[in-house]
């Protein structure tokens, strides 16, 4: 990737502004990581001194919002391309790409050394980690080059909530690990339900999402597929210690409702209207959205619970 590429149509005219810089750090995303995270870190069985928690949550959410504009840096060329992209900053000619790759890395370096001297080393060096994979290992080499590409760097945005418990316990354990696959199996289902209904984008930018390389009518499969696995998985483990009645409520209410809206979307006729397809395939992506919250949610609600005697089996 040359820098002539990615500066071959822009024209830089206006000083950016701070919201700019803040729209580099993928704040919707952000705002994911965070929570997690901080679930994370409140469900880990040890008391975290509040200042010690806010800044493992702040430096987390920085190194977060670095791999935002590292990945903006790299995929500048496609983001002009697809409609969903091309009012990001660089392609919106706010920032150059050199600007966001600096801002990018200084971001990185600032959240892992925070990290590490506000909580501990493991916390620091698992977060380095974390950016290198969504950087590396998902942008710079899965997402152009295989159909697989969301399903194995899904990884990357499933490791928070494995750092806010090493943040707040200096060590791992099985808990934090079920909450990494949570968000691991639920990854596939979500994007590709956004592929479906922006197909276009993807193939106009040439990146090798399911939908493109096998067909609508593949990816409908794998959505239901991953969401079987997904449900199994989520309602299994509200029988651990993270789990309780307040998570196996939510858990079997979502999932029942993520199972129905996957089988709708299993069943579309490809013959029928676009507009039904998206109607159903939008549902389905918005529901997702609420999913995941909810069931970290319901783990933070059974954590804050279980120092009363309420949280828990």
């Amino acid at each position: 990737m040359t820098d002539a590429s990615l500066h071959a149509s822009t024209v830089y005219e206006d000083e950016a502004s701070f919201g700019d810089y803040f729209a580099l750090l993928k704040p919707r995303v952000m705002s994911l990581v965070v929570f997690t995270a901080l679930v994370g870190l409140l469900a880990a069985p040890v008391s975290v001194h509040p200042v010690v928690g806010f800044c493992a949550i702040l430096f987390i959410a920085i190194g977060g919002g670095a791999s935002g504009a590292l990945n903006m840096w790299w995929d500048a060329d496609i983001d002009r391309i697809m409609k969903r992209t091309k009012k990001r900053p660089i392609p919106a000619g706010k920032i150059t790409a050199p600007e966001a790759m600096t801002f990018g890395i200084a971001l990185s370096g600032l959240s892992v050394i925070m990290l590490a001297l506000a909580t501990n080393i493991f916390a620091g060096a698992f977060l380095a980690f974390t950016i290198f994979f969504y950087v590396v290992i998902y942008t710079m080499w899965l997402k152009r080059s295989t159909p697989q590409n969301i399903v194995i760097g899904g990884a990357a945005g499933a490791f928070p909530p494995v750092i806010g418990w090493i943040a707040a316990t200096g060590s791992m354990s099985l808990e934090p690990w079920l909450m990494f696959a949570l968000t691991f199996m639920w990854t596939p289902p979500h994007f590709w339900a956004l592929a479906l209904f922006m197909r276009n984008d993807y193939d106009d930018a040439g990146v090798p999402m399911l939908t493109v390389t096998h067909g609508r009518r593949a990816t409908r499969v794998h959505i239901l597929a991953y969401t079987v696995l997904l449900a199994i998985l989520a309602i299994g483990t509200g029988f651990t210690s993270i789990g309780g009645p307040v998570y196996m409520a939510v858990a079997v209410v979502l999932n029942a409702l993520f199972l129905i809206g996957a089988v709708r979307i299993w069943r579309r006729d490809e013959d029928a209207s676009e507009v039904d397809n998206f109607k159903v395939e939008r549902s389905f992506f918005k529901l997702s959205l609420l999913y995941l919250f909810l069931h970290f949610g319901a783990i933070l609600v059974e954590s804050l619970l279980k120092p009363f005697g309420l949280g828990g089996w």
